[in-house]
């Protein structure tokens, strides 16, 4: 019997490769199965290090430049020979660098993401998959984009800052600093945001306001951000701003689109599925094994297990889900192709001690055991 593991993170508690690895503990006590572990994220938060510990690659650390201009030291991965970046944006210009009281929508910028780009382009990586989610900034990508060699000018030429309050005095844009590699580079970008860049579902009226924008400044930013579009029209030739995804980080998902050749923006599992090859494995698996911290309704509606799921059943495996909390309406998530799905925990326990993470990885081999027993 050859069984894939393919279970994301229990976030606070778990990684991928640990629940896994408990997984794979609890079947082998069971049953001598042939068994291949496949890390799992969303494109999310610790989708860097489910890839990189996953399919062996290495971590990168590199200085550059936070939300608000101060140094941060960003961590990224590379995998597949040397030739394939994993980052999170969250890295260089997330809203984790920013105290709550010193969040400044008008100041933030991707700086570093431009940079932390530029540095695995040194490295040798021609290949990139970002996600872009957890931003402190708002400005359009500006700073990754002038990190990258773009320039951006006012009305009498001069040369304008990275930030928000930059967009709406833009005039000219230049790409002649450009380096041509970026031509050769082609970009995944984890992306499961659906709004648009401006407009009241857009980045300012729905994001900013978790990254300091206040209530009356809604109208006049988005103002501002629709200027920025225009002018990036007049440059490219192409509107991208009614896109999906365009007004994801801030309007970094407009800049990639915009600005940066082979570009794609994709639902942050199915570029990782992609990534980790899930999909040749599957092809003669008898039994899928996956799960996240908890099941629920919204897990149906297409987060980590369910994307597994889909791609199990062209197999026809059966699905096995395993979970921290289970709620009522995870009932939804049979409708999706897990067969079945279990919680881990044991006992009447207290929060902190069933994310415990070795706790939980004891819990986690004890009821695959049982499960597979019966198997």
């Amino acid at each position: 019997m050859k069984v894939v593991i393919a279970i994301d993170s229990f976030k606070g508690s778990m990684t991928s490769i640990q629940a896994a690895e408990a997984v794979k503990k609890g079947i082998l006590k069971a049953y001598k199965a042939d068994i291949v572990i496949k890390p799992l994220a969303d494109g999310g938060e610790g989708t860097t290090e489910a890839l990189v510990e996953g399919l062996g690659g290495t971590y990168i650390k590199t200085v550059v430049t936070g939300p608000m201009g101060s140094n941060v030291t960003a961590i990224y991965g590379i995998i597949e020979d040397g030739t394939t970046a994993v980052m999170e944006m969250a890295e260089a210009a997330g809203i984790i660098y920013v105290n709550r009281k010193e969040l400044n929508p008008w100041k933030a910028s991707t700086t570093g993401v431009g940079e932390m780009i530029l540095d695995a382009i040194k490295r040798g990586c021609k290949k990139f998959i970002i996600g872009i989610g957890g931003s402190a900034t708002t400005e359009g990508g500006i700073g990754m984009l002038q990190a990258l060699g773009y320039k951006f000018y006012d009305i009498n030429d001069k040369l304008l800052p990275p930030v928000f309050e930059s967009l709406g005095k833009i005039e000219r844009i230049s790409g002649k600093n450009v380096p041509k590699i970026l031509q050769e580079c082609q970009f995944q970008i984890a992306c499961d945001v659906t709004n648009p860049l401006c407009g009241e579902n857009g980045a300012v009226f729905v994001y900013g306001p978790q990254k300091g924008v206040k209530q009356q400044e809604k109208r006049i930013m988005d103002e501002i951000m629709l200027h920025y579009a225009k002018k990036t029209v007049e440059y490219i030739g192409k509107d991208n701003s009614s896109v999906k995804g365009s007004g994801a980080a801030g309007g970094l998902g407009f800049a990639f689109l915009s600005f940066i050749p082979n570009v794609e923006l994709k639902s942050g599992i199915s570029i990782v599925l992609d990534a980790i090859k899930l999909e040749k494995e599957l092809a003669d698996a008898d039994i899928v094994v996956t799960g996240e911290g908890r099941l629920d309704a919204q897990t149906a509606m297409g987060k980590v297990p369910v994307g597994v799921a889909h791609l199990a059943k062209k197999y026809n495996c059966k699905v096995i889900a395993f979970a921290g909390s289970v709620t009522d309406d995870a009932i939804k998530c049979n409708e999706e192709g897990i067969d079945a799905f279990f919680p881990v925990v044991r006992g009447i326990t207290s929060l902190d001690e069933a994310m415990d993470t070795e706790t939980a990885k004891k819990n986690m081999s004890l009821a695959v055991e049982q499960v597979f027993r019966i198997l």
